[in-house]
């Protein structure tokens, strides 16, 4: 008669963690898409004046500083959340970027202080790295380990269905900011979408420090003779090639760079679309991703996380020529098409199923290390695909060619990976990442911590 409580308080923690992660995920990329925006759209003016034709450029290599800075933020929070609990790491993530973004819409301008001025956005986009480094492997981890059995993928996708929020957030804020007068823009204007981030840093963080640490986690490391010491050193002689595995299979990010963001700037500074009309196009894109992400989670729990995740790849390497060819031509019906089809539908089926996927190659002592790790080693191409773009497109005289070949390749190296992988789609939660698996078998026939009992 005392067993009834105790389920009813687990059982919600599968879907308080999923809301969680969504919530985390939206600001955590809310702030980095406003910066994306920001740097193809304002801050070569406000921040790089100086740098005449090569501002542009500069200003979208800060968009890649935090894709360096991001390793080192795995590293960190992979060993805090591996070591002393998911939930401190995953808290610590969402105060660190909600500051650093806003401070972003604090800092003075090139006109006001000179080079002092880049320098500190540079300070702050490091931060900015450091934060997401953990935030998606963190928020997976913890949701993964509290999901229902059966629907793992479905659960740990409201992860990047939280990525895309942020995103549709960001673009939506931007469109009236981008339509102000010229001098309220530069000088105050694009500083109100940074600091409007603090509305939802307060939410997520209220929901999120009410997070219980999943028992899978806590039977792994309450005696101190089992927890990781040096999580890190533990993944790389256990799961070296995984790690590798995953680093390769990121580099599918980079079509989300290279389609939304350097086609929003080939789009309005090359092709002369408006800025509007552009920013209703990504909106429209990531809308479409968040009915079609769900589906595809629920797929993948069904048929296996490859065979989503290879489709989606391929996908992307036919469709991103139909949307760069009608880019081109400023043919906005196709534009539509183009991103319906290259980052709605394919890109949508891969980012659906590889929170799943990759946390799933990983035993609970070192999940949160080897998937925030591997990830973010893969996405340092991915932050500085719109500058080399950039640059590429300008030496061979305004051809989008450059974005559609290191779009296909990343995403058939991304493919090439994946199929190298186990299927875990049906591994209970406990064998996830053993050297030798035991044979699988359903979900619905393993065992599972209670946290797992999903909700009615």
């Amino acid at each position: 008669m005392t067993t009834t409580p105790a389920p009813v308080r687990k059982r919600n923690q599968g879907t308080r963690a999923a809301l969680a992660s969504f919530l985390g995920a939206t600001l955590e990329y809310y702030d980095l898409y406003i910066y994306a925006s920001a740097a193809a759209l304002i801050f070569d003016r406000v921040f790089f004046a100086a740098a005449g034709d090569g501002a542009v450029l500069l200003s979208l290599a800060t968009f890649g500083l935090a894709y360096v800075a991001r390793p080192l933020g795995a590293v960190l929070l992979g060993h805090v959340g591996d070591r002393f609990g998911r939930r401190r790491a995953l808290v610590g993530s969402l105060l660190l970027m909600g500051a650093a973004t806003f401070v972003i819409g604090c800092l003075p301008t090139y006109a006001a202080v000179g080079n002092l001025a880049p320098w500190l956005l540079v300070a702050c986009r490091f931060l900015q790295g450091i934060s997401v480094g953990g935030e998606a492997a963190g928020a997976t981890a913890l949701t993964l380990e509290h999901a229902p059995p059966g629907r793992r993928a479905f659960f740990t996708s409201w992860t990047v269905n939280g990525i895309l929020a942020g995103f549709i957030l960001a673009s939506l804020v931007f469109i009236p900011i981008s339509n102000m007068p010229e001098d309220a823009l530069m000088t105050w204007g694009w500083r109100i979408p940074f600091w409007s981030s603090l509305l939802i840093a307060v939410v997520a963080f209220a929901i999120r420090r009410t997070l219980v640490e999943p028992e899978v986690f806590t039977e792994a490391t309450t005696e101190p003779v089992r927890k990781p010491r040096i999580p890190v050193a533990e993944l790389l002689s256990t799961h070296r090639g995984d790690v590798v595995r995953v680093a390769l299979c990121a580099l599918w990010v980079v079509a989300s760079s290279t389609i939304p963001v350097w086609g929003l700037s080939y789009a309005t500074r090359t092709v002369g679309i408006g800025t509007d009309t552009m920013l209703w196009v990504v909106i429209f894109g990531y809308a479409a991703g968040l009915v079609f992400q769900p589906l595809f989670a629920r797929l993948s729990d069904r048929v296996g996380r490859r065979p989503v995740f290879i489709a989606g790849n391929l996908g992307v390497a036919l469709t991103c020529l139909l949307y760069f060819d009608a880019l081109a031509r400023a043919d906005i019906p196709m534009v539509y098409l183009g991103i319906f089809l290259s980052l709605s539908v394919f890109y949508s089926a891969a980012n659906a199923t590889y929170p799943a996927f990759f946390a799933e190659m990983f035993g609970v002592r070192v999940r949160f290390s080897g998937m925030a790790i591997g990830i973010q080693v893969g996405l340092v191409l991915s932050g500085f695909a719109p500058a080399l773009v950039g640059y590429w497109v300008a030496e061979s005289g305004g051809s989008w060619a450059p974005a559609a070949w290191l779009t296909i390749t990343t995403a058939l190296v991304a493919s090439a990976a994946a199929f190298t992988a186990r299927e875990t789609h049906r591994t209970p939660l406990r064998d996830l990442g053993r050297r030798e698996p035991k044979p699988a078998v359903p979900d619905s026939a393993a065992p599972e911590p209670v946290d797992s009992v999903p909700s009615r």
